[in-house]
């Protein structure tokens, strides 16, 4: 089935994506699509994984990058290219451009993780970072490409770039011909709409649902008529893109079944998860399709469903933080605030509680100034590790039958 661009040429064809597969093969990594059994136990469908964050750059945008930069004449390669990214189209482009011998410059938003900065300076690119945001930073992109002649490299918005990344679904559908549905992140659209017309090609009947952070509903907008707030930071911030591409709108709304939005828990309780189970680091956007297989059980209930880990650039703080967080949620660490009389032995009183219980003590904050406790009296502030949240609260039950006041703070995030 045909797709066009608003001035009537095709722009992505079944065609196009075979033909970027034959390009690309022997040239990235045909990555696995495994079965996650445990994953398909807790998430309530048959869940097949591709591994693109095990790509050499750990992330798929290598596929639309490398297919576009072959696609370059002599004179445009001895130029060279320019790139807007924060940060996995950055180092497809750095490190394949390396490869061919074209000279590239990619220009990175402020506040992209610096693991991505560093990655894409190590492909020996020229690395310009500029710009609060991915608007500001390609605003300047396209001003130093007029002015210096470069062939500039959209990170989705390029048909070239779509059919890479649409190779993607052809590698799937090989392996597991018998897949219902495919769940794909989207930010600008390149990966979805690629994937989607490749999918439909091979299996019409096959359903593909696209996911986005409910901060950045930019796609959702735009094809549901809907005038949703962006905004914010979010742990995905790879498809955090405030306007989707114009190729790629057409291409979603004539072959994508669906948009689904996911909060932020969401994503941190898949990052985690996909860590603890798959042992696979996956960043926020990367791990998009599993926060929607978290959030909407019912819509992927008993079928097989297939989802792309498109990434695996999360910086190392961030996921600290990410893991940490989990662990709160699951009542594995908790803070607990206790009133204690201002007298000796009330903190020893607290340990040996929590040690009869065999709770660890991580952390320990005992103030008596600032608090609005009487000035006779304490606040103690604890961190403590428990099995789990059985654990914790038969925990602070035992405090509270020793006579003292507890209160648990609230978990991060939100529960599940």
């Amino acid at each position: 089935m045909p797709s066009h661009t608003p001035s009537g040429r095709a722009a992505v064809t079944a065609q196009d994506i075979q033909q970027a597969a034959e390009t690309l093969r022997g040239h990235v990594i045909e990555t696995d699509c495994k079965h996650s059994i445990t994953m398909s136990d807790i998430l309530g469908c048959e869940t097949w994984l591709k591994f693109e964050n095990l790509q050499f750059t750990a992330s798929f945008k290598e596929r639309g990058a490398l297919n576009k930069l072959t696609a370059l004449n002599q004179e445009e390669r001895r130029v060279g290219v320019i790139a807007v990214s924060a940060g996995n189209h950055a180092q497809g482009v750095a490190y394949h451009a390396s490869k061919l011998g074209i000279p590239s410059t990619i220009v990175m938003p402020e506040g992209t993780p610096q693991v991505k900065v560093e990655n894409t300076r190590r492909f020996g690119s020229n690395v310009i970072v500029t710009g609060a945001s991915l608007e500001e930073a390609s605003d300047y992109a396209f001003d130093y490409f007029a002015k210096n002649g470069l062939t500039f490299v959209h990170p989705y918005d390029d048909p070239l770039v779509i059919a890479g990344q649409g190779t993607i679904a052809i590698e799937m559908l090989s392996t597991v011909p018998e897949l219902d549905t495919l769940v794909v992140p989207i930010g600008g659209g390149g990966l979805i709409s690629g994937m989607a017309v490749a999918a439909k090609a091979i299996k019409p009947e096959i359903r593909v649902i696209g996911v986005q952070s409910v901060l950045f509903p930019s796609m959702y907008n735009v094809i549901k008529g809907e005038d949703l707030e962006i905004r914010g930071d979010t742990l995905a911030e790879g498809i955090a893109v405030k306007e989707p591409g114009k190729i790629t709108q057409e291409l979603v709304a004539e072959f994508v079944d669906d948009i689904v939005l996911v909060e932020e828990g969401d994503l941190e309780r898949a990052v985690s998860q996909l860590i603890s189970i798959e042992k696979t680091v996956v960043e926020g956007a990367g791990a998009a399709g599993i926060a929607a297989l978290i959030a909407y059980p019912e819509l992927f209930k008993g079928q097989k469903v297939g989802l792309p880990l498109c990434g695996g650039n999360i910086d190392t703080r961030l996921l600290a933080s990410v893991l940490t967080r989990d662990l709160a949620r699951d009542g594995r660490i908790s803070q607990l605030v206790i009133d204690l009389v201002d007298r000796p032995g009330q903190l020893a009183k607290v340990a040996n509680v929590l040690y009869r219980e065999g709770v660890n003590i991580v952390e320990v904050l005992h103030q008596r100034v600032f608090s609005d406790l009487p000035a006779k009296a304490a606040l103690l502030e604890v961190v403590i590790e428990a099995r789990d949240r059985a654990h914790r609260d038969s925990a602070i039950a035992a405090l509270k039958a020793a006579g003292l006041t507890v209160a648990l703070q609230e978990n991060p995030g939100g529960s599940y």
